[in-house]
């Protein structure tokens, strides 16, 4: 097999999808349970070269089921359990697609790893956050990525029929580890005893019904006679706890308005503009034109078009464009443009109705969603405070996401005579309401174990700092002048380039991250860390090792030696 080299052999990925053009998914809501059904294409791999074998996926597979769980808390707000089954008989999901991944490049093996992470993670953000329970209905085999597709539900129902398992064989089978938090969630959420977790990932064959139950790798049985019934008892039980409104309608996630050429995106409220010959991204994202909505039966009422929804579903569609399509262009410099009063209008009703309205509530979850997404991207983030900048509240996050912040202190050199100045604000979202995965927000990842700076920047929060104020705060990293700005910025990002991209990755990973571990930041960086470092070995890659000979009938070759 040879390697997919995504530079060329392939056309841009895109992520738009809808209901009607699934191939591999079937969604069903008879409220107040929605059902989603896998039943993969065998023919409809996202590039030639495999099959789709025994409900196996590739990243397409999982692009229809990010947006199947994004349009069930937008659309279908009267839906309180999500149960996720399969379509074919026998079989729950074989997981990853291995031919896939033997024969993708490494950059393509650990963004598809990355998404279906951030998938999964979404699917119990939603059972956290959202009152939409999901339940997964193992209907058969259930394997490797199958296992950790059900593993992000909250209840695991297994058929009980004597050959149906569950399993995690991709160290004996492959080499490899569980790519999608399988490991992780195996000891943490489902806190099986970590003797009964070693026994169980290096068994290829997996366990079955009772034992599966006993070790609490899923949460109960039923007969296939009786696996129906018992799916639907459990999922409507579930639903007596979920806090969704039960309205009939939700709002429709229209299709984004965008227009693709060789130089970069352009959406309503973002510009995205390559420079190949610096190996950057230019992301300016723009403030909103209107002013906010007057209640949350406005927010309804404007539904997609509503700023906060409709700037966050563009920035989530370039940042996966991005990391996906354009893997050389390693610096993105981030820049918004606009009126910051505006930002904050529509921010505060956000924040005012999101613990009574479902559907505020839904868009500052996305929108946490999407900084997350920002967090763990494995490219270097700059943002760039200028003069008609808007960085203020939710828009502030972008920068604080950010590895380096630099404020431009005086006016640009062409408008030496202006009054306006670069500014930035604080408000009272900076301070939790959109936490990274370690739960921390990110002032207090920045300032890590300083409560009283905290405090202090609290106390500042709703007026428009200077420069020179944000410096003092610790807020950017530095303030050049307007003498001096465009030679320090391109200075810093001539800089950056002359880098190796491998080390800056693991660099930038390890500084983003503070405080305590959680299962998201163990599945983002001790886990992925170590299969990124796997996916190039021998072992698992090697023209004689596990991922490479699985299936031929040959048995891998492993070089011995413990590094």
């Amino acid at each position: 097999m040879t390697a997919i080299d995504v530079d060329t052999d392939r056309p841009a990925v895109s992520f738009d999808r809808h209901p009607d053009t699934y191939r591999h998914w079937r969604l069903r809501v008879e409220e107040p349970v929605a059902w989603l059904e896998l039943d993969v294409d065998p023919e409809g791999g996202l590039v030639p070269g495999y099959e789709l074998k025994l409900n196996s996926y590739d990243l397409g597979v999982d692009i229809e089921l990010y947006d199947a769980t994004q349009r069930l808390r937008f659309e279908h707000p009267g839906v309180r359990t999500v149960v996720v089954t399969s379509g074919k008989d026998g079989v729950f999901c074989a997981g990853a697609n291995i031919r896939m991944l033997a024969a993708s490049s490494h950059e393509w093996k650990v963004n598809f790893c990355k998404f279906t992470n951030e998938t999964r993670n979404a699917m119990e953000d939603a059972s956290r956050h959202s009152g939409q329970t999901y339940l997964a209905a193992v209907n058969g085999s259930c394997a490797g990525g199958g296992y950790e597709l059900a593993l992000a539900c909250e209840h695991i129902v297994l058929v009980d029929d004597n050959s149906s398992t569950v399993a995690l064989p991709e160290v004996p089978l492959l080499g490899v580890l569980p790519g999608t938090g399988g490991l992780t969630r195996v000891v943490d959420k489902r806190r099986v005893r970590k003797d009964r977790a070693d026994v169980f990932a290096t068994r290829s064959d997996g366990l079955k019904g009772a034992v599966a139950a006993r070790w609490g790798l899923v949460d109960e049985l039923a007969s296939r006679r009786d696996f129906a019934e018992t799916v639907r008892r459990r999922a409507l039980r579930l639903a007596e706890h979920g806090d969704r409104p039960g309205e009939p309608t939700g709002i429709e996630l229209t299709p984004l308005e965008r227009v693709e050429t060789a130089d970069g995106l352009e959406y309503r409220n973002l510009s995205v503009r390559y420079d190949r010959a610096a190996s950057t991204v230019e992301i300016v994202v723009r403030g909103p034109r209107d002013d906010a909505a007057s209640d949350a039966e406005e927010v309804h009422r404007r539904g997609a078009a509503f700023w906060p929804l409709a700037v966050t579903r563009e920035l989530d569609d370039a940042i996966l464009r991005l990391r996906t399509n354009e893997p050389e262009l390693g610096t993105w410099l981030l820049r918004t443009e606009g009126d910051p009063d505006r930002v904050v209008a529509h921010e505060s009703i956000l924040l005012e109705h999101a613990a009574t309205d479902w559907l505020c509530r839904e868009i500052v979850h996305y929108h946490k969603r999407v900084l997350k997404r920002l967090d763990v991207t494995s490219r270097s983030l700059f943002a760039l405070i200028e003069q008609g900048s808007c960085f203020a509240g939710m828009l502030l996050e972008l920068a604080l996401a950010c590895d380096r912040q630099y404020i431009l202190d005086g006016p640009p050199i062409e408008d030496e005579e202006s009054d306006e100045r670069a500014a930035i604000r604080l408000t009272a979202a900076n301070f939790g309401t959109f936490p990274m995965g370690n739960e921390l927000s990110r002032l207090q990842s920045r300032f890590y174990g300083e409560a009283e700076h905290v405090d202090w920047l609290r106390r500042e929060a709703g007026r428009d700092l200077s420069p020179a104020e944000a410096m003092e705060l610790g807020l950017v990293t530095d303030a050049p002048d307007d003498i001096d700005w465009e030679d320090e910025i391109r200075l810093v990002i001539e800089g950056r380039r002359s880098l190796s991209p491998d080390a800056l990755t693991g660099m930038e990973a390890n500084h983003r991250f503070v405080g305590p571990e959680t299962i998201e930041t163990k599945i983002f960086g001790r886990l992925s860390a170590w299969q990124n470092w796997i996916f190039n070995r021998p072992n698992a890659s090697g023209p004689h090792g596990a991922l490479r000979r699985y299936g031929t009938g040959q048995q891998a070759v492993f070089d011995r030696k413990r590094v």
